[in-house]
C-alpha cells in the first residue's frame, strides 16, 4: 500500500467522476460508435522529440524518440482499451511520460489489432512482433526493453511475456503495469467486493469487462489470454500498480502474488482510493504524480540508472491558473470515455 490516506483532491474526483458515470455513462461501451469513429484533436508531437510512424508485419507503430539522444534503452508500451479500443492520444501522452522517466529512452508503442474483426490472438501476435522489431530490427538489447502497459495493455504485456518464455525468446528487463486486466474469466473476489464501489465500470455488467469479444472461440482460462493462469518463473523484475476501488483489484493482487510465489522481484502498489488507470491524470492529482514517480524510481533501478543531484534541489512553484476538480474529473472522464468505447 502505498498511500494510507486519500488526497483531499483525489477524493474530489472519484466522486465526481462517479456522479458523472450514474446519471450519463452506463451504457454498453461495446456499441463501438466512438471505436469505430474516434473524434480526437491531431496530436502534435512535442518539441525535443521525433515522432514517427512505422508500418510493419501489416502492423501499425508509433515510435518516439528524444531529438539527439541515444540511450538504447526503450518502453514497449501496450495500451489500454479493454481489446476493443485503438491507440488514443492519451497513450502518446504517456509516451512523452515514460521517454522522460527513463532518462530519454524511446518508446515504441503498437496500434495493435482489436476485437470484435480481430479476436484473440491478433494483439498477441502484434505485441510479439513489436518486440521482436525491437530486438532485430533497431538492435535493443532485451535487458533494455520494459513492458509497460495499462489495463488490458498491462494484461497483455504479461501476456507477452509468457509468450516469450515459452518460445525461448529473450526476455525483457522488466515488466510495468497499470490496474492491469490479468484474469478475463472475471473470477477475482473485487469484481463483487468493489461492485458499488468502482466509478468507472461498478453497477453495471454493461461493459468491455464482460463478455469480451476479443476471446473469441478461445478459452478465457488460456495464459496468453488470462495471464493469471500463467507460469511466471524466471521473470525479471515487476512493478504492477492499482486502485483499491477498482474491480479489478484482485487482477494484480493475485498475479502479484504468483509472481512473488515463483521467486520474481515484484513490487505490488494498491492506491487507497483509486479508480482505474488513475495515472491519466499524470500531474493532476497527488496519487497519480506519486504513481509516476514510483515508475520512474522502477526504471532507474531496471536501467541501473544513476541520478546524482548537483547542489541543492529547489523544488519549482507554479504560478499558473490551478486547475478545480471539476476540470481535472472532466479531463479524466474524457480520456475514459475514450479508453472505454475505444
Amino acid at each position: 500500500m502505498r498511500r494510507k490516506k486519500v488526497s483531499v483532491m483525489g477524493n474530489l474526483v472519484r466522486d465526481m467522476m462517479q456522479n458523472v458515470m450514474e446519471t450519463s455513462f452506463k451504457q454498453p461501451f461495446q456499441s463501438g460508435e466512438l471505436r469505430k469513429n474516434p473524434v480526437e484533436p491531431a496530436w502534435v508531437c512535442p518539441a525535443g522529440y521525433e515522432y514517427e510512424i512505422i508500418e510493419k508485419y501489416d502492423l501499425k507503430m508509433e515510435y518516439l524518440r528524444p531529438v539527439g539522444v541515444v540511450t538504447g534503452r526503450v518502453i514497449l508500451q501496450l495500451h489500454g482499451g479493454g481489446y476493443i479500443g485503438p491507440m488514443k492520444n492519451i497513450y502518446r501522452r504517456f509516451a512523452v511520460r515514460y521517454s522522460k522517466i527513463s532518462y530519454g529512452g524511446d518508446v515504441l508503442t503498437p496500434d495493435y489489432r482489436v476485437a470484435p474483426e480481430d479476436p484473440y490472438p491478433a494483439a498477441l501476435q502484434d505485441a510479439v512482433s513489436a518486440y521482436q522489431w525491437l530486438l532485430q530490427e533497431k538492435g535493443y538489447a532485451p535487458e533494455n526493453i520494459v513492458i509497460a502497459g495499462d489495463s488490458a495493455g498491462g494484461g497483455l504485456g504479461l501476456a507477452l511475456g509468457l509468450y516469450l518464455k515459452d518460445n525461448h525468446l529473450p526476455l525483457p528487463g522488466g515488466f510495468l503495469t497499470m490496474s492491469a486486466w490479468t484474469d478475463l474469466t472475471n473470477s477475482g473476489e473485487s469484481y463483487q467486493t468493489n461492485y458499488e464501489l468502482d466509478p468507472l465500470f461498478g453497477n453495471s455488467t454493461h461493459n468491455m469487462l464482460y463478455d469480451s469479444t476479443y476471446i473469441g472461440e478461445a478459452d478465457p482460462m488460456e495464459p496468453y489470454i488470462s495471464p493469471l493462469f500463467g507460469d511466471f518463473s524466471g521473470f525479471p523484475p515487476v512493478l504492477m500498480q492499482v486502485g483499491n476501488y477498482e474491480i479489478l483489484l484482485s487482477d494484480t493482487l493475485m498475479v502479484g502474488q504468483k509472481l512473488k510465489k515463483a521467486g520474481v522481484k515484484c513490487r505490488i502498489s494498491v492506491f487507497e482510493g483509486m479508480f482505474h488507470v488513475f495515472q491519466m491524470g499524470l500531474d493532476l492529482i497527488p496519487e497519480s504524480r506519486e504513481a509516476w514517480e514510483e515508475a520512474e524510481e522502477f526504471l532507474r533501478i531496471v536501467y541501473h540508472i544513476s541520478v546524482k543531484p548537483e547542489g541543492k534541489v529547489v523544488r519549482k512553484v507554479k504560478t499558473g491558473q490551478k486547475r478545480s476538480a471539476r476540470d481535472i474529473t472532466e479531463f479524466l472522464i474524457a480520456m475514459m470515455k475514450k479508453e472505454l468505447n475505444g
